[in-house]
């Protein structure tokens, strides 16, 4: 071992640096606008390597990114000429079927965990796709199908073990450091490196009623009404979105929409998949192009976006809640989403409400619960001679929606917008209490690639 590796004695991961076999493949993620080069990748097996390497690239002042899935739109799962803490070693996972609760490694995917838990039919709220990891998500606050039925997956989790700036080892629970736990429940990666999450785990499928019915572009504006009045008095078992895409030139397209911009409705009934015909007949009612609906397994439902969101293409995304979409609302959503610059862009109306708005403002980090839609918009190409068109695209749509909007934004769908509109994530207020709890766990902002919360002063 060199020199400079001599502070890595107790590291039992396995270390990577630019011209070792793997780096390259190791330090790719989600979005290819991403190219940072780490001067070391540490991958750990353990919590005592995550620990360790905390410890090593304080002494070295080395910066600090953290990998779970690699998911994010940002790419602050790797930095340039820094330390990359690898987590995807930690995958374990273990579900205590009599309790309803499993324990997960911060490296685990939503699609491991979800097949796991639904062996023995049981669920929590995960990602919208299976690529995604638990660890950003679940901090980010974790939004999915399931959350009008059980709320965020931050809403469900019970504990946290987690490696702090200095070096150190600590639980995160509503009992032992709850203000720690309080702001890692929709705080993101600020304070401290969670190496286990333990969630509580609800009976759910493994089978559901669930699947996409596709709408031509030219009935958006009908069919997006049609589905803002449906969810305003829909019961938390219908879940789901709207989502403006472009039909792939699949055979169980019809001819006529493969490869045109369509309106998407994706289904998710946590109830009896007997009622979920019922329960969906005024949007199925409607005559769409093609309705694929049905009893299907919950991890089926949870890996409808996957196709249309591989790793490796160009990604920018941003997003904006509402507390309302009035008519003039839709038609300037509409006019825009139905022609989009690439075939790979799309913009998803995700309602909230349900089981997300019981839970008290204050009980976690997290906030808007109380408006009605989050709608996000990504852009998504793959020749970067069209990175500006499509950024262009997706800013003036974002910024037309601006009036409606409740100024607050959902975490995990935020870009690289400045520390203004991660503000706004949270309100004055919370954030106020967030930066107080980073001066306790992280005084120095070792913890500073992610949206950031700096230490109170």
């Amino acid at each position: 071992m060199s020199d400079v590796l001599v502070g890595l004695s107790d590291f039992h991961g396995t270390v990577l640096r630019g011209d070792d076999e793997g780096y390259d493949e190791a330090r790719a993620v989600f979005n290819r606008m991403i190219d940072r080069r780490p001067a070391l990748i540490l991958q750990c097996a353990t919590t005592a390597d995550v620990a360790t390497a905390v410890r090593y690239a304080r002494e070295e002042r080395l910066e600090i990114s953290v990998y779970g899935g690699g998911h994010g739109v940002t790419g602050s799962a790797v930095c340039e000429g820094g330390a990359c803490i690898d987590l995807r070693g930690l995958n374990q996972l273990d579900v205590d079927v009599d309790r309803q609760v499993v324990r997960a490694g911060g490296g685990v995917t939503w699609g491991r965990l979800d097949a796991a838990t639904q062996e023995h039919g049981l669920a929590v709220t995960g990602g919208r796709v299976s690529s995604t990891g638990v660890g950003g998500l679940a901090l980010g606050s974790g939004s999915g199908w399931l959350e009008r039925k059980l709320g965020y997956t931050c809403d469900n989790l019970l504990e946290a073990e987690v490696v702090t700036a200095a070096g150190g080892v600590v639980t995160a629970s509503p009992t032992e450091n709850p203000d720690l736990f309080w702001a890692l429940r929709g705080g993101g990666g600020n304070f401290g490196i969670v190496t286990t999450f333990t969630f509580q785990l609800h009976r759910v499928g493994p089978l559901l009623y669930g699947g996409m019915l596709l709408f031509p572009a030219e009935r958006a504006v009908q069919v997006t009404r049609a589905f803002r009045n449906f969810m305003a008095t829909a019961p938390d078992d219908v879940g789901g979105a709207l989502a403006f895409i472009t039909a792939p030139p699949e055979d169980f397209v019809p001819e006529p929409a493969r490869g045109r911009p369509v309106v998407g409705v994706i289904c998710c009934y946590t109830g009896d998949p007997a009622d979920g015909p019922a329960a969906y007949a005024p949007l199925s009612d409607l005559g769409p192009a093609m309705a694929m609906l049905g009893p299907m397994p919950y991890v089926a439902v949870q890996q409808l976006l996957d196709a249309g969101n591989p790793a490796g293409r160009l990604n920018y995304w941003t997003a904006d809640f509402y507390d309302a979409l009035p008519d003039e609302a839709v038609e300037e959503l509409c006019a825009i989403a139905t022609a989009p610059v690439s075939p790979f862009g799309q913009v998803v109306v995700m309602p909230a409400g349900g089981a997300v708005a019981r839970v008290d403002e204050d009980a976690t980090a997290f906030g808007s619960r109380n408006a009605a839609f989050s709608i996000h918009y990504l852009s998504v190409w793959t020749d970067e001679a069209d990175t500006t068109t499509n950024i262009q695209h997706t800013r003036r749509l974002a910024s037309t929606m601006k009036p409606w909007s409740t100024g607050g934004v959902y975490l995990n769908f935020l870009g690289d917008e400045g520390a203004g509109r991660v503000q706004a994530a949270f309100g004055p207020d919370k954030f106020a209490r967030l930066q107080r709890i980073k001066s306790e766990w992280d005084p120095d902002n070792l913890f500073h690639l992610n949206q950031n919360i700096p230490p109170a002063g």
